[in-house]
């Protein structure tokens, strides 16, 4: 959310919450239109994000959450413009993240739910530590495409590796040696699917590249 509430109106939620829910309504009806495809698709991803958007400042009004330190509002996913560095800066509990200006494309967001904000913060949380993450659960259930998601939030590109048996070090250490370079995450689908002895490897490949951002 990059739009500034007014300072020191204590109905400024309130009115927030009545603009985001205009600008849904607008966008509701101009998505009923006739339009061409890629329009329609960019007003599908600004219906999901504004949902999003309007829940969470309905959640605040609903809670009387007032003030910025409180956690409600520091465990959303938050984008600032930060004067000193004349660029975006990218907030969620203690990190603090730069956006990428990675293109994506017209391909879509994740339909956000609070499950989807609890892995997202738990992620989050772990890259400020320069730790990875890998969420659980049965297949299906939308894992990967929260990560996805998270990256395109952050502008930044996603390389999806689904892995397997034939999957060995080697490879490993490539696919490794090519997201360093161009400082993309690397998401590898069914990771346990690895050999035991693979596994061990890239451990230490893994290890490697902790030491190294620490």
């Amino acid at each position: 959310m990059f739009r500034r509430l007014a300072q020191g109106d204590k109905h400024a939620m309130k009115n927030e919450l009545t603009k985001e829910s205009k600008d849904l309504n607008d966008l509701i009806f101009k998505v009923r239109t006739d339009i061409d495809s890629n329009m329609r698709k960019l007003i599908n991803t600004l219906i999901i994000l504004d949902v999003h958007a309007r829940d969470i400042i309905d959640t605040f009004v609903r809670d009387s959450i007032m003030f910025a330190k409180e956690f409600e509002w520091e465990s959303i996913l938050r984008f600032y413009w930060d004067n000193d560095k004349d660029d975006i800066d990218i907030r969620q509990c203690t990190g603090r993240f730069d956006y990428c200006y990675e293109y994506q494309g017209l391909n879509g967001r994740l339909v956000i739910t609070p499950l989807t904000d609890r892995c997202v913060m738990t992620l989050t949380t772990a890259l400020t530590f320069c730790l990875g993450g890998a969420p659980a659960g049965p297949a299906g259930t939308g894992k990967t495409e929260t990560v996805k998601d998270l990256a395109k939030g952050l502008a930044l590109r996603c390389v999806v590796t689904n892995c397997g048996e034939t999957l060995d070090a080697v490879a490993m250490s490539v696919n490794f040696s090519g997201l360093i370079q161009t400082g993309f995450w690397g998401c590898y689908d069914e990771f346990n699917r690895i050999n035991v002895e693979v596994l061990s490897v890239v451990s230490a490949q893994i290890k490697t590249v902790q030491l190294g951002l620490n």
